[in-house]
């Protein structure tokens, strides 16, 4: 290969364009695939899991289509038991989370803490799309 100053110039631009493209794919590929797909996967229904609970435990078990309709029933039951318990302990839990927070505000430095506010309004954020399964 020719060493002149033409070439190597020409050369360095198609290795920028190649080394840009591939971190723009990959960036891209991460932000469409978290907002798309992620979302897709994060909001499936109680009644499509339980769906899928009776059809797996038909399959493996062979349940009667009775069998079916009664275990249907224990899983909503099993989950409105959940969501019950889920709501007396969530100010509990809520308060272990504040303290901790402040905790670890104490300890950031004054440019930390801006970031970590943004940082916690993208958990709080995220908390909130899985809470709406």
């Amino acid at each position: 290969m020719d060493t002149n100053p033409t070439n190597r110039r020409a050369l360095g631009l198609v290795l920028a364009v190649f080394v840009l493209g591939v971190a723009l794919g990959g960036v891209l590929t991460y932000a469409f695939g978290n907002r798309i797909w992620g979302v897709r996967a994060g909001t499936q229904n109680t009644q499509s899991r339980r769906d899928r609970t009776v059809e797996q435990f038909t399959r493996e078990l062979n349940l009667t289509a009775e069998q079916q309709k009664q275990l249907d029933a224990v899983l909503v039951d099993m989950q409105a038991k959940y969501e019950a318990i889920h709501k007396q302990i969530a100010p509990q839990t809520d308060q272990v989370r504040q303290d901790g927070r402040e905790q670890i505000r104490a300890l950031l430095t004054a440019e930390q803490k801006p970031k970590y506010e943004e940082m916690l309004l993208r958990l709080d954020e995220e908390r909130k799309k899985r809470s709406f399964r």
